[in-house]
């Protein structure tokens, strides 16, 4: 759940207007898909790019209501992003899914398996990875707060927003251990506390805790917390255990209920500063935050980690996921010898 710096869909930012001039479109339908969202705990980041999918297709489509469709609009509407908009595969999915989403849980219409859609080509491509020396000079040039946060994506693995959203609770220095809470697919998962980084992250988490105490004293301090927890735990939300290890610079106010918070830090920042400091290193490679996770599994079967262990720390569903990190292992392509070293 993000209040600021949301992520907008690839398409969205090509073709903004569409949702500014559909604002007003089937309101009363759009406010369904919205509760029906909210009753099923997805993130305003789904929320928002469902609603968007939702009002382009309801454009596309002559500004007519999604129950007068069928199967062959939506199909239609799902081809033309790949043939005429040359929209990612993952584009195209998350297109896919706001719409079966609409007419499966808010029309309560069960389409057809549409085999006429055209796919939007599925191209295999290797993760960026930085070698050890890279990463070490990437994570000089940053300083504080963000220096922690990368710290974190390369010595736990974390995700992006697993990182942002993390909670003081989670962080175990007793055992050197993380808990990641709902991470991808809604699991929870374990991972290591680097111990390099125990004294920085004590001091972030000491920094929470006041900035924690000077709200309570102006008469605030609650958190966002999940899946009605609030209403079943009602001081739960005024705990420092469940504050975010890196709270944002100001209170907002949260746009689900109205309520003025402290949220997490805007995940740009972090994107922003990341990439800084990858210039600033003169690395010409294309280097996110995602990039720094992508190292910490490399670097860990380069160092003879099992991969079922990497597996278990990145949270990857199926052993497949990780193996992509065996063909970019520093040893050439293939791990074959040159010949020419020979």
């Amino acid at each position: 759940m993000s209040y600021r710096g949301e992520k907008t869909p690839i398409s969205m930012q090509c073709d903004g207007s569409v949702a500014a001039k559909e604002t007003q479109a089937k309101p009363r339908l759009l406010h369904e898909v919205r509760n029906r969202l909210r009753l099923k705990h997805d993130s305003l980041q789904t929320e928002k790019a469902y609603l968007y999918w939702i009002r382009r297709y309801i454009h596309a489509s002559g500004r007519r209501h999604p129950r007068e469709l069928d199967g062959v609009a939506v199909e239609r509407f799902l081809s033309r992003l790949a043939t005429e908009h040359d929209v990612a595969p993952s584009t195209q999915n998350q297109a896919l899914s706001a719409l079966l989403f609409l007419y499966r849980e808010v029309l309560g219409v069960r389409l057809p398996w549409m085999e006429n859609v055209v796919r939007a080509k599925r191209q295999r491509r290797l993760p960026v990875v930085l070698s050890k020396g890279e990463t070490a000079t990437v994570l000089r040039h940053l300083s504080g707060r963000e220096a922690v946060m990368a710290g974190l994506l390369y010595g736990s693995g974390l995700r992006l927003m697993e990182c942002v959203r993390l909670r003081i609770k989670d962080v175990d220095f007793a055992r050197n251990e993380i808990t990641v809470r709902e991470g991808k697919g809604g699991k929870d998962r374990k991972t290591v506390l680097p111990t390099s980084l125990r004294e920085a992250l004590r001091l972030q988490i000491e920094t929470a805790r006041l900035m924690h105490a000077r709200d309570l004293a102006d008469g605030f301090g609650e958190v966002w917390l999940p899946h009605a927890l609030a209403r079943k735990y009602p001081n739960a939300a005024r705990l420092a255990a469940w504050q975010y290890v890196f709270p944002a610079s100001r209170r907002s106010v949260d746009p689900r209920d109205a309520r003025v918070r402290r949220h997490h830090i805007d995940e740009k920042i972090l994107q922003r500063a990341i990439a800084s400091a990858a210039r600033a290193a003169g690395i010409d490679k294309p280097v996110s935050p995602h990039t720094l996770r992508h190292c910490f599994a490399t670097h860990l079967l380069e160092s003879g980690s099992d991969i079922r262990t990497v597996q278990e720390l990145l949270g990857h569903k199926d052993v497949v996921t990780t193996q992509v990190y065996t063909h970019v292992l520093n040893r050439g392509a293939g791990a074959v010898l040159s010949p020419l070293d020979r």
